[in-house]
């Protein structure tokens, strides 16, 4: 169980599971509704402080996952992504899945649940097994999921030349990163060649999300669709706000789901 108990004074408090953690949010400006009492405290500079297991489980969506602290403040569960999740499992019925940043592997889940063919692509070995371990915590260890360490657009080319085709991709890309042999990434340079190459593999839909400050579901939209073959005259675009919360939500990126 997840859920935003309170925020502000730049700060969130979140419960995961059996744990409440107090961890920076700044577009959190305004005051605290109550006194907050962690079992945890993450601080940028400092790291993690309080009493934390080096990981536990938390179910969203039926799905039972591991989530545990990472030196960057995470959990290896962002659920602001949740309005993507849930348009996974509503929209996607099978058909070939891909992946890409796929993290601890939340939407390779619900795809596979599915009854989607799955393509699972990260460039972190660690975060990889982590997806995996995730898989087996649902029993889908006989999914068709490929687990792929790599990196995003090396994978993307070698799939083209194979002549695989997948009706949808799904990426969320960092806004800097480095691939699997420390290739670096930058969105506002790299991202647009990205999905060229993603079009090139001829899905029916795209979801493209993006924690980058600035970056509406307008931006994204225009990415897309500048991007695409075609242009405005290629299927239509849907934008998505990623929350945390549902009562006082707090914004933390968008997405923009492309269709044909």
């Amino acid at each position: 169980m997840y859920e935003l108990i309170d925020s502000g004074n730049g700060r969130k408090l979140e419960q995961f599971g059996a744990y409440r953690l107090d961890r920076p949010c700044g577009v959190a400006v305004w005051r605290p509704q109550k006194e907050w009492k962690a079992t945890a405290t993450f601080n940028r500079d400092s790291g993690w402080s309080g009493d934390l297991p080096a990981h536990w489980e938390v179910e969203m969506l039926g799905l039972k996952l591991r989530v545990g602290p990472t030196p960057f403040g995470h959990l290896g569960l962002f659920p602001e992504h949740r309005s993507i999740w849930e348009w996974i499992d509503q929209h996607v019925k099978g058909g070939h899945f891909l992946n890409l940043f796929g993290y601890t592997g939340v939407a390779t889940l619900v795809a596979a649940r599915a009854g989607a063919q799955v393509c699972h692509c990260d460039a972190s070995k660690p975060m990889v097994e982590w997806a995996r371990e995730n898989c087996r915590r649902n029993g889908l260890e006989g999914a068709p999921v490929r687990w792929i360490v790599d990196d995003a657009y090396k994978f993307l080319e070698r799939e083209r030349k194979r002549g695989r085709t997948y009706e949808t991709i799904l990426l969320d890309p960092p806004t800097f990163g480095r691939g699997s042999q420390g290739e670096v990434f930058k969105a506002d340079r790299d991202l647009q060649d990205l999905l060229e190459a993603c079009f090139a593999l001829q899905p029916k839909t795209v979801i493209l999300s993006s924690h980058t400050p600035g970056w509406t579901h307008q931006v994204l939209s225009n990415l897309l669709v500048r991007t695409r073959p075609g242009g405005t005259q290629a299927g239509g675009t849907q934008g998505l706000d990623l929350l945390l919360g549902r009562q006082f939500p707090i914004p933390c990126g968008a997405a923009t789901i492309w269709s044909r």
